[in-house]
């Protein structure tokens, strides 16, 4: 089953080892901590929401730091609303007709929260079950108010919104009833998180 997101998006991980918890030194506030999306395009940098998502945040960053994310591609565009990757099948061109059914082999909870679906927020793809998310995620690209309290947001853009663009602006032709499906591959090189200070 496709995830969706009124029509196909997400999936996600709670399950947060003693070892990852060893991980975070005295010296590193997770708090402070950010994600630095690099794409094909250039690079966009999230801030996360750890008063609103801490486990959808933990998930996250554990699939980034194992390079779950690394030649993942954006593998749905939808014009004004927005774009959505974090699916491992979309790694293979030959199982494009997969692309949205992919995850990490587990779900996670929902953490709805009051943060608003508005442009640059990052969200969680899921089935029409609220409680299966697991990798896919999405960044909103105008304000969607019909999400809120429907999927979890955790962070917004900080950094790369002409980045964002450049993705949004990517032609898209007809796929699973939607124009959403993109002409040529914006791959997810690497998801790297690092100290807030350590972005200029």
């Amino acid at each position: 089953m496709k995830l969706t997101i009124l029509a196909a998006v997400l999936i996600g991980p709670v399950l947060l080892a003693a070892e990852e918890k060893k991980e975070q030194t005295k010296t590193v506030n997770p708090s402070n901590e950010v994600a630095v999306i690099k794409t094909s395009e250039g690079d966009m940098v999230v801030q996360f929401w750890t008063d609103a998502a801490p486990n959808t945040i933990e998930n996250f960053k554990k699939l980034a730091r194992s390079g779950f994310y690394n030649g993942t591609i954006f593998h749905r565009i939808v014009k004004g609303f927005m774009i959505q990757g974090g699916d491992p099948n979309s790694k293979d061109p030959a199982k494009e007709d997969r692309y949205g059914e992919g995850g990490p082999g587990y779900k996670i909870k929902a953490e709805f929260n009051q943060h608003p679906h508005e442009r640059g927020v990052v969200s969680m793809a899921r089935e029409p079950d609220p409680d299966s998310a697991g990798s896919q995620f999405f960044v909103c690209l105008a304000s969607v108010p019909r999400l809120d309290g429907q999927y979890t947001t955790f962070g917004k853009l900080i950094k790369g919104d002409d980045v964002l663009e450049k993705i949004a602006d990517t032609p898209v032709t007809v796929a699973h009833g939607e124009k959403s499906k993109p002409t040529k591959r914006v791959t997810i090189e690497k998801v790297d998180i690092v100290p807030a200070g350590s972005v200029k």
